[in-house]
């Protein structure tokens, strides 16, 4: 029997968006860039990474022309940038500045009011960006103050993102009897999806189709939102993702970037990638590194691939109205050495 790259879902109630101010992700673009310049941004940001050391201070790709444009803190550097055919920009703080502080609010996550909703970085505003439910902007500064965080720009909507654990979808499989999931992205062994899966259901056996499926390899939630089922031999794992095509990598895609979105409630949906390192103050806990995008989801989406230009970026943990948030793929591989199935 197959498993195909399916979707994974999640049970969750999504509020109704009044947004008081520009929200994570940009609007989708209408001229979405070719996969082969996409690949090409992702190549030259992460030899840009490289080179540039602590001068780099984050890149994204504009929608408007597809232009890379790399944040530098020394302007000295602007002509190494542009030799890699990326625009320069000069800022103030360096990407390891920016996840740093990031990493101080992280610290107290456990002492963080549910009226503060996210937290992470901004490559755009080349800044550390707090959300927070209208007229707490306080409750944000004074997290931000415990933690020692003296600059962070504060953001307000009535948005409340939640995790997308209806449980059912797609391509599914049972957990306990009780709870459906789908599958994320194949892996030579079994496949990888949403952590809260396993979490908030207690976990138990795994069926397809009524068939024997296999067992968690591992999970972990909160804190981060990923795991692992092993699958029985009656399974192959396919390399290819529902509705989407095959996957070729888990190269990560620069901010700006299209994106698409494989989940067994709303099918497949597209955006562009917006704000990485976010953590998301759930009501069941709070969850780091993921990565905001304006691709629809709702309630059993969850565990979905997020994919771009071939290239698995992650599964789908939760959300709010107009934005959606996924678990990169990478810390999920490198977490249980796993190797993803390509097709």
């Amino acid at each position: 029997m197959t498993i195909k790259r399916s979707l994974l879902l999640a049970a969750v109630g999504v509020l109704t968006a009044a947004v008081a101010v520009p929200l994570s992700v940009p609007a989708a673009s209408a001229t979405a860039q070719p996969a082969d310049v996409q690949l090409a941004a992702a190549t030259t940001e992460q030899a840009l990474r490289s080179t540039l050391g602590e001068d780099f201070g984050g890149a994204w790709l504009d929608p408007a022309g597809g232009k890379l444009i790399v944040n530098i803190t020394d302007a000295a550097k602007a002509a190494d940038v542009a030799r890699a055919g990326a625009e320069p920009r000069v800022v103030r703080h360096s990407a390891a500045e920016l996840d740093g502080m990031v990493d101080k609010l992280n610290a107290v996550a456990s002492t963080a009011p549910k009226s503060v909703t996210t937290w992470g970085v901004d490559v755009r505003d080349n800044s550390v960006t707090m959300t927070v439910l209208p007229g707490n902007a306080d409750k944000a500064r004074a997290l931000a103050d415990a933690a020692g965080v003296g600059e962070v720009r504060i953001e307000e909507s009535a948005e409340v993102p939640q995790l997308y654990a209806d449980i059912q979808g797609g391509e599914a499989y049972n957990i306990g009897g009780q709870s459906r999931c789908s599958v994320g992205f194949s892996v030579q062994g079994g496949f990888v999806t949403a952590g809260h899966c396993q979490a908030l259901t207690g976990g138990g056996a795994l069926t397809k189709n009524g068939q024997p499926l296999g067992s968690w390899g591992g999970s972990r939630f909160p804190g981060s939102d990923y795991a692992w089922v092993r699958t029985t031999s009656s399974w192959t794992p396919v390399g290819s993702v529902t509705g989407v095509g095959p996957v070729s990598g888990s190269q990560e895609a620069a901010t700006g970037a299209s994106i698409t979105k494989s989940g067994s409630t709303t099918g497949v949906t597209r955006g562009t990638i917006g704000r990485k390192n976010q953590t998301v103050n759930y009501p069941q806990g709070s969850v780091s590194g993921l990565t905001a995008t304006n691709a629809r989801c709702q309630p059993g989406d969850s565990g979905g691939s997020f994919i771009s230009s071939g290239q698995a970026q992650g599964v789908v943990s939760g959300g709010s109205t107009s934005t959606c948030y996924f678990q990169p793929v990478g810390p999920i591989l490198r977490a249980y050495g796993l190797t993803l199935v390509t097709g």
